[in-house]
């Protein structure tokens, strides 16, 4: 009877620690959040772009103008220029190409 009871409570034991906890995730199982270009360009860059990206302040670009390529814009904002800020340890790649992305909906 005891080794019955043991048995039981051994395999109890491995079924508990071996269980899937709801809150941990497998990597696999895990979705990317979305990263949102235009609400990182309304806390970054407004200061100088402008809501619309036109107001040029502190000599910035104005970005309804911008011919630049997705990969330009992607450098420009990594690296900075002129006097604008180098972003890249700030925001990640993810962030800095949502960033670019967005900043490219704003051209005329």
């Amino acid at each position: 009877m005891i080794r019955i009871i043991i048995v039981i409570s051994f395999i109890g034991a491995l079924i508990f620690a071996c269980g899937n906890d709801s809150n941990n995730e497998s990597p696999t199982k895990k979705t990317a959040k979305a990263v949102d270009g235009k609400k990182i360009y309304q806390r970054n860059c407004v200061v100088c772009h402008g809501v619309y990206g036109d107001m040029g302040a502190s000599g910035s670009f104005d970005l309804t103008e911008s011919g630049l390529s997705k990969d330009e814009v992607i450098a420009v904002i990594t690296k900075g220029r002129n006097a604008m800020t180098p972003w890249e340890s700030i925001l990640s790649e993810e962030e800095i190409k949502a960033v670019a992305e967005y900043s490219m909906t704003l051209r005329k």
